[in-house]
């Protein structure tokens, strides 16, 4: 095997998200900045909500129930 070919590996890296949180992790890199971590994604924090654009979801819901009426027949 050839030997220095394998990057610095950082077990104490410091990861920093654009709402100011700031966490360790184990990287090759000693210094992350990230757009978005758990502490403000809206999955986490339950403020999740639902974009609808162009009615596709009534659209889709309309077909569904089309597909049942047809297969209850």
């Amino acid at each position: 095997m050839k030997k220095d070919i394998h990057p610095k590996y950082y077990e104490k890296a410091r990861a920093t998200c654009a709402c100011g949180n700031s966490f360790t992790i184990g990287s090759t890199k000693e210094f992350i900045d990230v757009e978005i971590c758990s502490k403000c994604h809206p999955f986490y924090t339950g403020k999740e909500k639902l974009i609808d654009t162009l009615g596709r979801v009534e659209r889709f819901k309309k077909r569904l129930a089309k597909k049942k009426v047809l297969k209850k027949k």
